[in-house]
C-alpha cells in the first residue's frame, strides 16, 4: 500500500511533471556508485507501494561490478533479490537527458520489511538512532571537491587539464580560491547549480582549489545527516553528468594525478541536544569537555576507520606531505594541517571539521564512522590527546595506516567500530575490498615493466 505521503508525492510529481516518459530507480553500492534499473512512467507508483526488487549482490559488488562470491550474497543462495524503496523527496527530473527522463534513489531492505544488512544507508540510520537515543541531533555539511578533465587524453596516454572555455587555452596552473577561474567555468557551474535546484540539493559555494581543473562544491549544513548523504550521492552525480554535457569529463578520484593534490571530502559534524543547543559550545572557550570526548572517540577509531574513509588504493596516494592532508592521529584549532579541525566562529556554530576520507569515499559509510566514533567518545568519556598548535607534519603523532593492506588490517582486527557497522557488514565490506586489493597487485604496471624488464 502508498503511504499518504508517498502517494502525495507522486501524485505531486507527475501533476508537475506530465511530459515524464522514464524514470531511473538507483541505489547507493558500498563504493557509492549508483546502481539500477530505468522504468517506465507506468510502473513509478507500483515502486512506491510494492518497491522493486533487485538482487542482494549490488552490496558484494568491487568497483568493477564484479561479484565477490566470497561474501555469500551471490550463487551460493541463488542470488536473490531484496527489496528496494524509493527515498522520501528524491524523486526529481534529470534535466541533463535528452528526453523527459526523472530519478529516484532507493534504499534495500528485506522481504520482511527490515532494513538489508548491507547498505550502507540503513548502517548510517542505525548510528543516527543510537545517537537519537542519548537525545544527540547531528548537524552536519559535506564538502566536496573533484577534477574536471580533458576528454582526451595526450600522447602519452596521460590525463589532461581541461581547456578553458574562456581563454580557449589548457589549463596548468590555478590560484585557489581564485574568482577568475571560477569566472572560467561560470557556464558549467552555474548548470550545476540549477540542476541542484531542481533536485532540492542545497549545494551552497564553489571553490577553485588549487590545481588545474580542481573545485570543491560545498552542501549547506543539514539536521538530517541520512539526507545530507544522498545529497552528496545527488551532488556527485549531478556534476559528473552536467560536466559531460558540456564536454569535460569529471572525476572524484582521490589522486588522479601524482604532482597535484587530491581530492577529499571534509565533513563538518556538531551536536544539538533535545532543546537545539550546540552541546559543543562553551561560552568562555573554543570548544567544552563534550566535544574532547568526541574528538577521543574519533581519533581512537580512526585507524579501523580508514578503509571506509579511504576506500581504494588509490586513495592512500593523498596523503603527502605538503598537501594539507593529515597523516597522523591528531587535532587543533582552525589547523588545516590536522585530521580534525575546529574551525573558529560563534559559539553556536562550534563544529569538528573531519579532513581525511577522500572524495572516491561512500558518503553514507563516511558519515557513520564518523558519527559511530563521536557516539563511542562521549558515552565512553575518551579524552584525546592535546591538540597540535602549529604545522601538524612536524608532529609525532601516531601515524594512520596509509596504505589499503595496513587499513584492511586495523579494521580486521576491531570490535568497537565493528559493533557500530554490525560484524554481517563489516564481513563483507572487509571481503569486497580484500579481494579487490588482491586482483589489483595482480596486475604488473607499465612502470615496473619499463624499471624491471631490462634491469632485472
Amino acid at each position: 500500500m502508498i503511504k499518504v505521503g508517498q502517494a502525495t508525492e507522486v501524485e505531486n510529481f507527475l501533476s508537475n511533471h506530465p511530459e515524464v516518459e522514464a524514470i531511473d530507480v538507483l541505489i547507493s553500492d558500498l563504493v557509492g556508485f549508483a546502481r539500477g534499473k530505468r522504468i517506465e512512467k507506468s510502473s513509478l507508483e507500483k515502486i512506491y507501494s510494492s518497491g522493486l526488487n533487485m538482487p542482494a549482490t549490488i552490496f558484494s559488488m568491487n568497483v568493477l561490478g564484479e561479484t565477490i562470491e566470497e561474501c555469500g550474497l551471490g550463487q551460493d543462495i541463488g542470488e536473490p533479490d531484496m527489496v528496494c524503496k524509493p527515498i522520501a523527496n528524491t524523486l526529481h527530473m534529470a534535466s541533463w537527458h535528452d528526453r523527459p527522463v526523472a530519478q529516484v534513489l532507493m534504499s534495500m531492505f528485506n522481504h520482511d520489511g527490515t532494513p538489508f544488512f548491507a547498505d550502507p544507508r540503513n548502517i548510517l540510520s542505525n548510528v543516527v538512532r543510537q545517537l537519537a537515543d542519548i537525545n544527540l541531533f547531528p548537524v552536519v555539511a559535506v564538502e566536496l571537491e573533484f577534477y574536471l578533465l580533458d576528454k582526451n587524453k595526450d600522447s602519452n596516454g596521460n590525463l589532461q587539464a581541461p581547456i578553458s572555455p574562456k581563454t580557449g587555452k589548457r589549463d596548468e596552473h590555478t590560484q585557489v580560491y581564485s574568482v577568475d577561474t571560477i569566472n572560467d567555468y561560470s557556464a558549467l557551474l552555474d548548470d550545476i547549480n540549477r540542476v541542484c535546484i531542481e533536485q532540492n540539493v542545497p549545494a551552497d559555494t564553489a571553490v577553485a582549489e588549487c590545481a588545474p581543473g580542481q573545485f570543491e562544491i560545498n552542501l549547506k549544513h543539514e539536521a538530517d545527516p541520512i539526507a545530507a548523504c544522498d545529497n552528496a550521492i545527488l551532488l556527485k552525480r549531478i556534476i559528473k553528468t552536467v560536466a559531460d554535457k558540456h564536454n569535460f569529463d569529471a572525476t572524484f578520484m582521490a589522486k588522479p594525478y601524482s604532482n597535484e593534490a587530491g581530492s577529499g571530502m571534509h565533513v563538518h559534524a556538531s551536536l544539538l541536544d533535545e532543546c537545539g543547543n550546540n552541546v559543543f559550545a562553551d561560552d568562555y572557550h573554543d570548544y567544552n569537555e563534550t566535544l574532547e570526548y568526541a574528538i577521543g572517540g574519533m581519533l581512537e577509531l580512526m585507524p579501523a576507520s580508514m578503509p571506509l574513509l579511504c576506500p581504494n588504493v588509490n586513495s592512500y596516494r593523498r596523503f603527502m606531505p605538503g598537501y594539507y592532508v593529515a597523516m597522523a592521529k591528531n587535532w587543533g584549532v582552525d589547523n588545516r594541517t590536522v585530521a580534525l579541525r575546529l574551525p573558529r566562529g560563534h559559539k553556536n556554530a562550534t563544529r569538528i571539521e573531519h579532513r581525511v576520507s577522500g572524495a572516491d569515499a561512500n558518503p553514507y559509510l563516511v558519515m557513520t564512522v564518523i558519527l559511530a566514533s563521536i557516539h563511542y567518545g562521549i558515552t565512553n568519556k575518551i579524552k584525546p590527546i592535546a591538540p597540535t598548535v602549529g604545522n601538524a607534519f612536524d608532529d609525532d603523532c601516531e601515524a594512520l595506516p596509509l596504505k589499503l593492506d595496513r587499513a584492511l588490517a586495523a579494521l580486521e582486527t576491531d570490535q568497537i567500530l565493528t559493533s557500530y557497522l554490525g560484524e554481517a557488514f563489516t564481513k563483507n565490506y572487509h571481503l569486497v575490498k580484500q579481494k579487490e586489493l588482491e586482483q589489483f597487485d595482480m596486475n604488473i604496471s607499465e612502470l615496473e615493466v619499463k624499471w624491471y624488464l631490462s634491469n632485472s
